[in-house]
């Protein structure tokens, strides 16, 4: 039979195929994009029966460099591909082994011998010596590169004793020299780059040789990062055969991606977003423990160069701005519900935490910030609901925040709010991370010029507080410092802690340094965010969660942790046949509806046939 003439058999009943060959279509083309979402690889279509892992990140790493980049998810990516001298427990986040099996330091605290294991290679098959740790350190020390510096303070050298046997000096005892994570580099290929590039410009592309559990292999850039299992990992080659950390701008998109099984987690998930998680099977979300905090920062950079509203500098003006804020309210309304109020720089999670007792505390107290005002003599002369200095001029500050936290934004329109109520008048504007970094560390020719005055924005801790601690030191203005605020008693404090290696001992020298920041008012540290992630337990198991003995009863976190990357080393498929994607389901529930569709032709095509023929 010609086209044309089943064409013309067709014609009377035209309208009832159409539809019914519309819906398969529409169903072949509702397989393809399955297919295509399920795809574990984003350069293939064809897995090889490799088994993929893909995790939704919000936010994509800023560089491979670990002596450039900045952003606390490259370390999730260095730690996967380097080893870390000392690992963190999944338990606890204790010292574990790691590239070293075993340590030891001097009775005098500045001798500390490793030594290391002698089956770890690297990607490209050479032995990772000791030779290689000696290189690490000695090379972050001679050329100055302070990204990881702040992990290097008072070592002095490094030395190889033997292929499995290195030593660090010290000029003091070091409290963190079990906490750091400083990626241990192979010294045959970074020996090749100069400390200047490796400051600027060395960009550490893909593919890039380590001694970890997985190598990164490809970046596209705003699209995805992909890493490959190493087979020859010392610690046993990882389950999954590649992990894909596929980036995101839409909070929204990405959850739809996890429920239609396109990724297997997702990291950050929106708020509103995690509350629809919870209701869907095969889904666990996850609260994780908070080890960051949201804060008001001011710049407190006291040099005639800063381009900061002097009033900063007036600690009474800066305690008063805490008495006005409500912290309560901004993990309510702005973290609905996902952030307890915050009040230190040291995280409640960790061991070192101090909580400011309740006569000291600065809790919202709008009347009381009105007072402070007034004595330290910001008044409203002119009636207009706006305070000016002792000099005349109006209290009108700029108030940043950065466009890829809503929690952020909302954050600061409350404070807004807050801040006119007391006669404070507050500028907001709404910028990219990058756009607040350039005011925060603004150069005008060779002379540091910041040029902000308050923004609202967030650090994460560390399992050791050393890093966070020296933050606020004056070795870290035009560094890691935001608010440029020092004092002489806090840094005396800063170097006895980095100094004493017990924690009984350590412990009221690092909570002093935190009461001394806080009654100082540079921060109003905002709320402790707990970090909202959810992955798919349909199908996979062996999530790991870090610390899984977290505090009161918290669970830790699971996708997204600096210190232990055990989730992506031991996380498996329940099946088989699961290769990735997670969206296994997706194809049958498919297929049965293309079959359902074909049959309903078929059905409509027997039951018309008689008739068709007939009226041909």
């Amino acid at each position: 039979m010609s086209r044309k003439t089943r064409a013309r058999h067709v014609i009377p009943r035209l309208p009832v195929l159409v539809a019914a060959v519309s819906a398969v279509v529409l169903a072949l083309g509702l397989m393809g994009v399955a297919l295509a979402a399920s795809s574990p690889s984003p350069t293939a279509a064809d897995d090889g029966g490799r088994t993929i892992l893909r995790v939704g990140w919000m936010q994509e790493p800023d560089n491979l460099n670990p002596f450039v980049g900045y952003q606390a998810n490259n370390y999730v990516v260095w730690h996967m591909n380097y080893d870390f001298l000392v690992g963190f427990d999944d338990k606890d986040l204790g010292p574990r082994p790691e590239l070293a099996t075993d340590w030891e330091v001097s009775p005098d605290g500045k001798v500390w011998t490793f030594t290391l294991r002698d089956d770890a290679t690297w990607q490209d098959g050479e032995p990772v010596t000791a030779s290689d740790v000696a290189f690490t350190f000695n090379y972050v020390i001679e050329n100055e590169l302070h990204n990881l510096a702040t992990y290097t303070d008072s070592i002095t050298r490094a030395e190889a004793v033997d292929d499995t046997h290195v030593k660090i000096y010290t000029s003091a005892p070091k409290a963190n020299m079990l906490r750091t994570l400083v990626p241990i580099l192979p010294e045959h290929i970074w020996s090749k780059v100069s400390g200047k590039a490796a400051s600027t410009s060395y960009q550490n592309a893909p593919p890039i040789i380590g001694n970890g559990p997985f190598q990164v292999v490809e970046w596209s850039r705003g699209k995805y990062m992909r890493l490959v299992a190493n087979k020859d990992y010392w610690g046993g080659a990882p389950k999954v055969d590649e992990v894909i950390f596929d980036f995101y701008t839409n909070a929204d998109t990405m959850l739809q991606d996890l429920k239609l099984g396109v990724i297997d987690g997702a990291v950050d998930v929106s708020m509103a977003g995690f509350k629809q998680l919870q209701d869907t099977p095969g889904i666990t979300t996850n609260e994780a423990t908070s080890w960051s905090f949201n804060e008001l920062a001011m710049n407190c950079y006291d040099n005639p160069d800063s381009k900061g509203n002097p009033v900063l500098l007036d600690v009474r003006f800066r305690q008063a701005v805490n008495y006005a804020v409500d912290r309560e309210k901004v993990a309510k309304v702005a973290f609905q519900g996902f952030a307890v109020p915050g009040s230190t720089v040291i995280v409640p999670a960790s061991d070192y935490h101090w909580e400011p007792p309740a006569d000291q505390a600065f809790t919202y107290d709008p009347e009381k910030a009105r007072q402070i005002l007034d004595d330290a003599g910001y008044k409203d002369v002119d009636g207009d609901g706006v305070r000016e200095t002792p000099q005349g001029k109006p209290l009108t500050l700029r108030l940043y925040a950065t466009n890829d936290s809503v929690a952020n934004q909302t954050a600061g329109k409350l404070i807004v709010g807050w801040l006119r109520d007391v006669g404070v008048k507050l500028d907001l504007q709404v910028m990219s991370f990058g756009a607040l970094m350039d005011v925060q560390y603004e150069y005008t020719g060779d002379t540091f010029t910041p040029n902000w005055d308050m923004c609202v924005l967030y650090w994460m801790n560390e399992v050791d507080p050393n890093f966070m601690l020296n933050v606020f030191t004056p070795e870290q203005i035009q560094g890691w410092s935001d608010s440029n605020w020092t004092d002489p008693e806090y840094s005396k404090l800063n170097v006895r802690q980095m100094e004493t290696i017990d924690p009984a001992e350590r412990l009221p020298l690092v909570q002093e340094m935190q009461r001394i920041f806080y009654e100082d008012a540079a921060y109003a540290v905002l709320v402790y965010p707990h970090q909202l992630e959810a992955y798919n337990t349909r199908d996979w198991q062996g999530w790991v969660s870090v610390p899984s003995d977290a505090p009161d009863g918290e669970q830790g976190a699971v996708l997204y942790s600096l210190n232990n990357i055990d989730t992506y080393r031991f996380v498996e498929p329940k099946s088989a046949g699961a290769t990735g994607g997670s969206s296994t389901w997706v194809l049958p529930v498919v297929i049965a509806a293309v079959v359902a569709m074909v049959a309903a032709v078929v059905l409509v095509r027997r039951r018309r046939g008689h008739a068709e023929t007939e009226a041909g």
